[in-house]
């Protein structure tokens, strides 16, 4: 047998194996959004039973990444945490778990299991990325990631749309979190567009027209601003992509002109929760409430079934990201959360290529203006997993001077087929 030959094969073998369970995981991050619906619609489930399901699965994942990387070390705990980001996003981890002790969740059980989920997610990508090389770790993460939005996606066609016609489940499944994790993942699309890994042009159209089906307005707001953003300062994005991409998004929109035509004449006659009155009713309770804690705040998950319904509305989270982490945690709260995104942003300002820098700051341009109208019950708006991913692939591209963006890592690739799982 050729020798060569041999350790293709074997490098093949040992680059799926390594780049398996990061997909599995990045489906998994995006999946998790519909396992309640899914298991409540699809298959006749109690809503509470689909919500163990999903954290469970969430609890039960770390044990096949621990396993998976058993044995595989490139990078050391304490290389990977000097970056600020990383320590800001370990110091809210930490602090939401401290706030356990005096939360005033509605059930301490489900707090509890919420911040070992969202502890779990620190871990998996931790591991993943401790274990190999770091660009195609994470490039397997985003594609689970993708698919598992798709997956998203193509469920929210199937059911019933809402009674003011927006895609989701009244009572499962709302819109803003459909739109949400279909914009996030076109970013992942572009990503792994520029870095030429396969054709995403399926996926993007998907992503791109279920985000405006959805009709998450801040969502929708926040990836086109995003959008425009990257456009204007990234240099590496020819004249002729720009125009396509914007004709489709005009054509798609006039496509559906009637549908938003009549959304916005009903969501004009409606002074429910997905309207500015609405969410400003809701700001001005939770911050009420805010001020009596001012300092350590309520606690983790201690919005849901705490903070009174709104007519026929129950809030999981305070629909401002700002609000939410003063309600929670209080003045540290804030702390934490400017820590976070300031310290992410100087770290992409340090990148020595200008589309590198415009891509990161697009997302975080996105995430802190759907953070204006809506944010996470749990994590922030910009989840702590995606924060260590990014901040590491930043790291990455700084030590090596390379592109992952826009150069194949076919370099990069080698570092991960060489390693073996013992």
């Amino acid at each position: 047998m050729n020798p060569h030959a041999a350790t293709l094969t074997e490098s093949h073998s040992t680059s799926t194996e390594m780049t398996g369970v990061p997909f599995i995981v990045g489906f998994f991050f995006a999946f998790r959004v519909i396992i309640v619906l899914v298991s409540a619609r699809f298959l006749g489930m109690e809503p509470q039973t689909g919500a163990v399901i999903s954290v469970g699965l969430n609890l039960a994942l770390p044990l096949l990444v621990a396993f998976q990387c058993l044995g595989s070390v490139e990078h050391t705990f304490g290389s990977m945490v000097r970056p600020w980001s990383i320590r800001w996003a370990f110091v809210f981890l930490i602090f939401a778990g401290l706030s356990l002790s005096w939360t005033v969740a509605a059930s301490m059980s489900a707090a509890i299991a919420y911040w070992c989920a969202m502890a779990a997610d620190v871990l998996m990508v931790v591991l993943l990325l401790r274990s190999g090389d770091i660009p195609t770790i994470a490039s397997a993460l985003m594609r689970g990631f993708v698919w598992g939005a798709c997956v998203v996606a193509i469920v929210a066609w199937l059911i019933p749309a809402q009674s003011d016609l927006r895609l989701g489940d009244e009572e499962l499944l709302g819109p803003n979190q459909i739109g949400y994790v279909c914009g996030f993942a076109l970013f992942f699309v572009q990503y792994l567009m520029r870095k030429k890994e396969g054709n995403w042009t399926f996926a993007a159209a998907l992503l791109g027209i279920t985000l405006l089906r959805s009709l998450s307005k801040t969502t929708i707001g926040a990836f086109i601003v995003a959008e425009l953003l990257l456009f204007a300062l990234d240099p590496s994005m020819k004249r002729r992509t720009k125009v396509m991409l914007i004709s489709a998004t005009a054509v798609t929109a006039l496509a559906f002109s009637s549908l938003l035509t009549s959304y916005f004449d009903t969501y004009s006659n409606s002074g429910g929760p997905e309207t500015l009155t609405g969410r400003l009713g809701i700001w001005a309770y939770i911050l009420n409430e805010a001020v009596d804690k001012p300092w350590i705040g309520h606690g983790f998950y201690s919005v849901w079934k705490v903070i009174p319904p709104f007519g026929s509305f129950e809030a999981r989270h305070a629909h401002n990201e700002l609000i939410q982490q003063f309600y929670s945690y209080g003045a540290v709260g804030i702390i934490m959360m400017i820590g976070i995104y300031t310290s992410f942003y100087r770290q992409l300002r340090k990148l020595p290529f200008k589309a590198d820098r415009a891509y990161y700051l697009a997302i975080l341009v996105f995430v802190l203006i759907r953070g204006l109208t809506d944010t996470e019950a749990c994590d922030i708006s910009l989840p702590l997993w995606a924060i260590i991913m990014f901040t590491l692939l930043i790291e990455s591209v700084r030590r090596t001077n390379t592109n992952p963006i826009l150069i194949p890592t076919d370099a990069g690739n080698s570092n991960c087929h060489s390693i073996v799982i013992s």
